[in-house]
């Protein structure tokens, strides 16, 4: 997969969970079945490309059994019908080399690959750790988890510079926020797309027009139709009906503000948040969060599950919106 071929939506999605499977000493706590349906329930619903393993996706959490057997379970269901991106971020590089080895080998599309985890990397080894692993896996494209936050990197400008120039497999990048991306996408010569979220994508159009093709969306777990239809009508260039959809993505995202605006106390509960307001719309289901994530505090898991009762009312807007086009 090169730039140019991601378009449209890539649906992010939790890692499902058996019941018991916040205990520590749980194992085969991935519930297959769930996995399977969701997959081919977001396909029929029009996804264009899905993304596993991420943070929404337990990546961390999951033992080296789940892991695989979650993986295979994955690219057999999506069969190829659209592109599929595995996570592969791991604590140090040789169990991420692993990883990505089982991936290519079971034949994911591309590879989403954060920093590894354990000392935050200087830029020095940020791009040294993507050549080596451009160099060691030729043929598998890689997307950086551009987290500065859990990965404790700036990714600056001078990284993407770096990284296209030494990194070839590098064509991807899942972005949270705007700054700095006409200066990214010009230091890497447009050989890498810089996907946003659907809660960003319109920040990142009016900055890169012709670059903003896509956007990723955790939001998909809980019907994928309002973030599809925004990034569709991104792309139909329709101004007024990108405006109304990204005004009503906010009003269902409005609960999780307080949260949102504080990076800090997001990313000690961000998993936490998107499994129970994904439980809350009733699209899927995502089971228990895997140890040590399994704590939450009330006042945030209300907000969480306002979001998933507004997410799915926000989904009979949409569909309401495309009876009434037709």
């Amino acid at each position: 997969m090169q730039a140019t071929d991601f378009r449209g939506l890539y649906g992010i999605i939790h890692t499902p969970a058996k019941a018991g499977a916040q205990a520590l000493t749980a194992k085969n706590t991935v519930d297959l079945d769930e996995t399977e349906r969701l997959l081919n329930q977001l396909i029929s619903d029009g996804v264009s490309g899905l993304i596993i393993l991420g943070t929404t996706g337990e990546c961390a959490t999951l033992s080296a059994a789940d892991y695989r057997a979650f993986v295979d379970c994955a690219i057999s269901t999506v069969a190829g019908r659209v592109p599929l991106v595995v996570g592969a971020t791991a604590m140090g590089g040789h169990e991420a080399a692993e990883r990505l080895d089982f991936a290519q080998a079971q034949g994911a599309d591309c590879a989403m690959l954060g920093l590894p985890m354990w000392q935050p990397c200087t830029s020095d080894m940020a791009v040294r750790f993507y050549t080596e692993v451009s160099a060691a896996f030729p043929r598998l494209p890689i997307m950086i988890y551009a987290n500065a936050r859990a990965f404790r990197f700036s990714f600056p400008t001078d990284f993407w510079g770096r990284v296209a120039r030494s990194a070839p497999t590098v064509t991807s990048v899942k972005a949270s926020q705007p700054t700095n991306l006409a200066e990214n996408i010009a230091a890497t010569e447009g050989r890498v797309h810089f996907m946003p979220s659907d809660m960003v994508v319109t920040k990142f159009q009016a900055i890169a027009p012709d670059a903003t093709t896509s956007c990723w969306a955790t939001a998909a777990a809980m019907g994928p139709e309002p973030s599809r239809a925004l990034i569709d009508a991104i792309l139909a260039q329709d101004a007024g009906r990108t405006a109304l959809l990204a005004e009503r993505l906010a009003w269902a995202n409005a609960p999780l503000g307080p949260m949102l605006s504080n990076a800090e106390l997001f990313a000690s509960y961000n998993i936490q948040v998107e499994k129970t307001r994904i439980a809350e719309a009733g699209y899927s289901v995502p089971g228990p969060c895997r140890p040590p994530y399994d704590v939450f505090p009330e006042e945030y898991a209300e907000a969480s599950r306002e979001c998933g009762r507004r997410w799915k009312l926000l989904r009979e807007e949409v569909a309401a919106m495309k009876e009434t086009a037709l």
